[in-house]
């Protein structure tokens, strides 16, 4: 991810919620120059939440409504059990100037639209963790009377803090399977990577970070070279070697169609979430 400034955005940015989430990205947002810390509000039922926030030069309100009031994009940043309620509570106070970003997993853009109201620009993102240092996988579509300009904006602000891609809402599941779930599927991947260079005899510390880096290192080659990881894998296999004994060794295990059955079976218990 670039970190060096970019133009700013005429625009005020409000917390509904003022979780781990909200906080990279507001972090992300001062950190690239698109906001000052001055021109972002939140709201939040935990006082040491609006006390970090102001830590970091943010305006803490002691309503949701007067968050509403000093923002134009709200980011609702609740607990999905919470955002109707929450909505409502900033729907009297929501005008044509206002964009609506729902990050609460689950929550479908006609919920968001019935909470919100007809006239609201509600736009539905599905980020992942690593928006917390910087490299967020997002996906975003569009509800009520969002527009082209309400999109541009989200992307915007979520390439302050990794990369975002449009897609139709009832793909939102497949991204939670994918990139909402995949750190966990990532996370057990460096976890065992290490676990086997430990067993062959690296010390603890060297090994989970010989293995970090070595999927931080090999994901960069796919994004920057733009080759398949097929033939990016190709170039490390070479006849009789090392390689292709190993992934002989996770063929056998049926590690790709673990992946895959993973991916499916987180997508399969979004789309049940979305409605229950």
């Amino acid at each position: 991810m670039a970190t060096s400034s970019t133009a700013p955005l005429d625009k005020r940015i409000g917390f509904l919620g003022s979780g781990q989430m909200a906080e990279a990205l507001a972090r992300g947002l001062i950190k690239r120059g698109l906001v000052t810390a001055d021109r972002i509000a939140c709201n939040d039922p935990n006082p040491a939440r609006k006390e970090l926030f102001k830590s970091f030069g943010a305006v803490p309100y002691e309503s949701n409504a007067d968050v509403a009031r000093n923002a134009d994009v709200l980011f609702v940043a609740v607990k999905p059990q919470h955002v109707a309620s929450v909505l409502a509570e900033v729907r009297p106070v929501l005008g044509e100037g206002h964009t609506v970003v729902s990050i609460a997993a689950g929550i479908t853009v006609d919920k968001l639209v019935e909470a919100a109201g007809p006239e609201a620009h509600v736009v539905r993102v599905m980020p992942n963790t690593p928006c917390l240092v910087g490299e967020t996988a997002a996906a975003m579509c569009l509800g009520g009377k969002a527009n082209p300009e309400d999109e541009s904006l989200v992307r915007t602000i979520f390439e302050a803090v990794g990369k975002i891609y449009t897609v139709d809402e009832k793909l939102l599941a497949a991204v939670t399977g994918l990139s909402g779930s995949g750190p966990a599927y990532v996370f057990m991947m460096i976890e065992a990577l290490a676990d086997g260079g430990v067993k062959a005899g690296l010390p603890r510390d060297i090994a989970q970070a010989l293995a970090a880096q070595t999927v931080l290192g090999s994901a960069k080659m796919v994004i920057e070279t733009g080759n398949h990881p097929g033939a990016l894998k190709d170039m490390v296999t070479s006849p009789a070697g090392t390689t292709i004994a190993g992934v002989h060794e996770l063929e056998k295990a049926g590690v790709r169609a673990a992946f895959m059955s993973a991916v499916v079976a987180a997508t399969d218990r979004a789309n049940q979430l979305s409605k229950a």
